[in-house]
């Protein structure tokens, strides 16, 4: 059997805020993780542990104090801002516990706007993600005119149109009912079988983070068990 391929990893990230002008608040106390091509990771943990700070770490949403984060074996907080942007909008997607469609536009436009911050614009690439992911028949439709379940899969497909190796989610099913929370878990282990690409989700959901291929705890700040 071959070896997993590391896709991320991070490497003694820490991470605090100043609260006060003479108090800190440690988040990540010195987190080592390693994410592998194609696998599901549920991060699970009582809120404050620092469960997000950590994900958006990961999504290079934020600059960690202390360590390193490889992707495939390049560390990408030694690039330069632009640098990081360009990693940030191709190699990752990002699907949050609220969908924050842009109301204004139609959901098939929502999807695209993720292409044109990369100087992209391929409709029929958006629409056949939109089909993937079962919401073709709503390209036209404002977000205001769907469902919360048909958003988030909007959402989804926003995060994929770039076609990134790693998405992050936080809290993906948070916002929804049991019946559109269990179709997006389906959903997401669709697209994981299809495209090959990693997930990190943060959840609550013990039922979804059974099913996934590792389940990481923390506490504290710290990683305290995989």
């Amino acid at each position: 059997m071959s070896e997993k391929e590391i896709l991320i990893q991070a490497t003694g990230i820490k991470k605090s805020y100043n609260t006060s002008k003479t108090n800190k608040l440690e988040v990540l106390r010195g987190i080592d993780l390693k994410v592998y091509k194609g696998e599901i990771v549920a991060i699970v943990g009582k809120s404050g542990t620092g469960k997000s700070t950590l994900l958006h770490i990961l999504g290079t949403l934020d600059k960690p104090d202390e360590g390193k984060l490889l992707f495939r074996d390049k560390d990408i907080f030694e690039g330069t801002e632009r640098e990081i942007a360009s990693f940030r909008n191709t190699k990752i997607g990002f699907i949050f516990q609220f969908h924050h469609l842009l109301p204004e536009f139609t959901s098939l436009e929502n999807v695209m706007i993720a292409m044109m911050i990369n100087g992209k614009s391929d409709r029929d690439k958006a629409l056949e993600l939109m089909k993937e992911v079962g919401v073709e028949s709503r390209a036209n439709h404002k977000p205001s005119q769907i469902s919360g379940g048909e958003a988030q899969r909007v959402a989804i497909a926003r995060a994929l149109v770039n076609s990134p190796e790693l998405v992050l989610a936080d809290e993906p099913t948070g916002n929804l009912d049991t019946a559109n929370a269990n179709a997006v878990i389906e959903l997401i282990f669709q697209l994981r079988n299809k495209f090959n690409m990693a997930f990190v989700i943060v959840t609550h959901n013990e039922e979804f983070a059974s099913k996934c291929d590792r389940v990481i705890k923390m506490s504290d700040g710290y990683i305290t068990s995989y």
